[in-house]
């Protein structure tokens, strides 16, 4: 399967999660309600690499579920279409580990799961280099394991 594939297939299996009024607890605080401002400006199909910030802002940590599930197809292509030095891999593997209570696997469907895990498999094989370079072939590794 091409990257190209498993984006458009990833777009028609969330194409019916529907979009959460707010993504975060944006009445927590500040960094919330930040996060919260900024996601509200996009859609999956807009997001971009600039506005998913850095493992220090990035306002995806902060979404709900429901929001995480929304913006899955626009993380898809991102992490798919986008390399270099700034590449989205350390992050997108992030979100799908997770702390470790795994609870944004739980939120999707089986589908759901499979079309991530087309994601992880293809990064494995096509970008094994990059994913060494930056210290995350264990990573992807967990992720494989936890989605599939």
């Amino acid at each position: 399967m091409t990257k190209d594939e498993i984006i458009a297939e990833a777009v028609k299996l969330f194409s019916d999660v529907a979009r959460p009024e707010h993504f975060t607890n944006h009445e927590h605080c500040p960094e919330c309600k930040d996060h919260d401002e900024e996601l509200l400006a996009f859609n999956p199909s807009s997001i971009t690499r600039e506005a998913l910030g850095t493992m220090g802002w990035d306002p995806i940590t902060f979404t709900t579920d429901q929001g995480f599930r929304y913006y899955l197809p626009g993380l898809i292509r991102v992490v798919l279409t986008e390399t270099g030095d700034d590449s989205y891999y350390e992050q997108f593997l992030w979100h799908v580990i997770g702390s470790g209570d795994y609870e944004r696997i739980k939120a999707c469907t089986t589908a759901e799961k499979e079309v991530v895990g087309k994601v992880l498999q293809f990064l494995l094989e096509s970008r094994t280099e990059e994913l060494e370079q930056e210290c995350l072939g264990d990573d992807i590794l967990i992720a494989i394991e936890k989605w599939t």
